[in-house]
């Protein structure tokens, strides 16, 4: 919105002419993220006592860890606050015309939709069962499916270079257009939904600890601005993507102010999530946040390199089917307890501990992904 308003005023008002800053992507990234930071910052205080007024606290399962239980009472919901946070700079900084941008924010509201009423209803019940799980999955294939079609399907509202490029995979590690691999166009968009839905509940699922999810979602999201920003800027005349050979277009720049404000917001609320949490963000939060995850490695073209990225969504996503499966079939469990995070506190690992490993570890996946810009 204030790019929108502003920026064209450096081009008729001698006076205004500092306003030509706002056509820098870096900038406006900087901007969102010191508006998201300072929204969820400041506002988080009185937030959270709204919360405790309105007795919106976590609802601990019986059969979890028994540390757990000291946190019975802590506000949850918190994720309300967080997505507000990134939705209000994304449309004051970025351009709200770019269809990524639309999409990405669309998707990151309306998973948050889906999760205040799994929320809502595990409070009202006071149960953690809250929406059944085939209709959450319901809404969140429903929601990633309408923005495929925006994205895939919509030609005359579609960057001409994305229509290029839209059902090419690219893989870790190699030349993208040394080696394109073309995938059918319904299968691609099957493929992309799929991956929003699996990162969306991968981030829920670690979503167990305090500040267990914030920080590995902070680290990912600061590895999609570089990788966007990269993908879609010009060096000397020349796109920065052709001259590393990963897939790139102008419009993808732009969700680098989504991932900036996704990062402030995340710091903001952080402060109040770490341990001992003082908030919980809730599924309204971690679904919606996984969601965001999703549609920036869609639209980067980064679907397989998220794996990597996200190595530790995906491991505690991994270990949840692996339990559930060889419960099943063999009556055996293959952790402690699931997801995975769970299993080392059944070792006797401090909370603390956990978290900041499993950062360490984010950490560790982010640099070889940014490596995978020059290794190809």
């Amino acid at each position: 919105m204030i790019y929108e308003l502003l920026y064209p005023l450096s081009h008729e008002f001698g006076w205004a002419s500092a306003l030509n800053v706002l056509r820098y992507t870096p900038f406006r990234a900087i901007m969102a993220t010191i508006t998201a930071m300072l929204m969820s910052f400041l506002v988080a205080p009185w937030f959270i006592q709204k919360l405790r007024g309105k007795q919106i606290s976590q609802i601990i399962r019986e059969e979890g860890p028994a540390s757990h239980f000291s946190k019975r009472g802590t506000p949850t919901m918190g994720g309300s606050l967080i997505l507000v946070s990134i939705l209000v700079p994304t449309v004051l900084w970025a351009d709200v015309h770019n269809v990524f941008v639309i999409a990405t924010a669309a998707v990151t509201a309306g998973y948050g939709l889906v999760g205040f009423i799994d929320d809502r209803l595990k409070i009202a019940g006071s149960n953690t069962r809250g929406l059944p799980g085939r209709y959450k999955l319901l809404g969140q294939f429903t929601i990633a499916g309408f923005a495929m079609a925006y994205l895939f399907l919509n030609e005359p509202e579609l960057p001409a270079g994305w229509v290029s490029l839209r059902t090419r995979l690219a893989i870790p590690f190699v030349a993208f257009d040394k080696h394109p691999i073309e995938i059918p166009l319904l299968l691609y968009i099957l493929f992309a939904v799929l991956v929003v839905v699996f990162m969306s509940n991968a981030v829920n699922l670690t979503d167990g600890l305090d500040g267990l999810a914030i920080g590995p979602v902070m680290i990912s999201a600061g590895t999609y601005l570089v990788w966007a920003y990269v993908a879609g800027s010009v060096l000397f005349g020349r796109p920065i993507a052709a001259y590393l050979d990963i897939a790139g277009i102008p419009e993808m720049a732009e969700l680098s102010v989504y991932a900036a404000a996704v990062i402030g917001s995340g710091m903001g609320f952080l402060w109040y999530n770490t341990y001992p949490a003082q908030v919980f963000m809730g599924d309204v939060g971690s679904l919606a946040l996984g969601g965001g995850l999703g549609m920036l490695a869609v639209l980067t073209k980064t679907e397989l390199l998220s794996a990597i990225l996200c190595g530790v969504f995906v491991v505690e996503a991994v270990s949840v089917i692996a339990q559930v499966t060889s419960y099943r079939l063999f009556k055996k469990r293959v952790f402690l307890m699931a997801p995975i995070h769970h299993h080392y506190e059944k070792k006797g690992w401090p909370e603390p501990r956990i978290i900041v490993r499993f950062w360490i570890i984010s950490i560790l996946l982010a640099l070889v992904s940014l490596s995978s810009l020059k290794l190809r």
